[in-house]
């Protein structure tokens, strides 16, 4: 039977480690846990490992180290960038954005928007990817980023990546979005426009940026999930074209 996992920021991990708020109240209060009882904890940024729970106090949780993993990032990296919007069910996505493994997640401020992107959006973000992880048992959290600064700051950030790739659904004569596009070792950037789509000033910005024409197929899609779809083909790609090696020896 698997052990239940838990978040514990980097700079708390030790051996006998406290675990305080929410994680605590979860594991004392909810899943009335007792000295001996062994746990998973995450540490967000490729760390994981199994502890025994020591003592249960009304506001923590003190734990003792039994074995710890180290998970190395990954050679092929996707980060999404999702312009912000009302209507987007951003926890939905979160979540996925963990489970699928991306990299990091932007959330950009669009020029046609639903709404104006809050300061405090990236915290917000934060307890739903946890959540993901948690699930999952993934050891890296997404890093996530607040773009008011809207396309243009997105491709400024850009400009470090391997790939751009802009998924759009009003474009003919490109090529459909497949894994061995997707899952190229390096860092990939998808730029996902709003519910209200891209204005022709963002288009051509990016176009001039080089990001790659794809489609997602002739069905218009919510913004989230053509995001979650972008992932979902980037980790499968990943698998078959995501480590050195394989892309070298993709073409035999």
């Amino acid at each position: 039977m698997s052990v239940p996992f838990f978040y514990l920021a980097p700079e708390h991990w030790g051996d006998t480690p406290l675990l305080e708020g929410q994680e605590a109240r979860h594991l004392g209060q909810v899943l009335r846990a007792e000295s001996g009882t062994e746990v998973g904890l995450l540490d967000g940024r490729g760390r994981s490992g199994i502890f025994v729970v020591c003592k249960v106090g009304k506001k923590n949780v003190q734990l003792q180290r039994v074995s710890e993993t180290v998970t190395p990032a990954p050679h092929s990296r996707a980060i999404v960038a999702l312009a912000y919007s009302k209507a987007v069910r951003r926890g939905f996505f979160m979540e996925k954005a963990v489970e699928l493994g991306a990299h990091g997640v932007w959330l950009w401020q669009g020029d046609h928007s639903q709404g104006k992107l809050s300061a405090a959006a990236e915290e917000a973000c934060l307890g739903q990817m946890i959540a993901g992880a948690k699930q999952s048992g993934n050891p890296w959290l997404p890093e996530v980023r607040a773009l008011s600064g809207g396309v243009d700051q997105l491709i400024h950030l850009s400009h470090a990546a391997d790939h751009r790739i802009l998924p759009w659904e009003l474009q003919d004569g490109v090529h459909m979005l497949t894994p061995e596009m997707a899952g190229q070792p390096g860092l990939t950037v998808y730029v996902i426009g709003p519910e209200g789509g891209f204005s022709q000033r963002e288009l051509a910005a990016l176009k001039a940026a080089h990001f790659t024409a794809v489609s997602l197929g002739a069905r218009v899609l919510r913004c989230e999930t053509a995001a979650t779809l972008c992932l979902g083909l980037h980790w499968w790609g990943s698998q078959l074209y995501g480590k050195p090696d394989a892309a070298q020896g993709s073409g035999q």
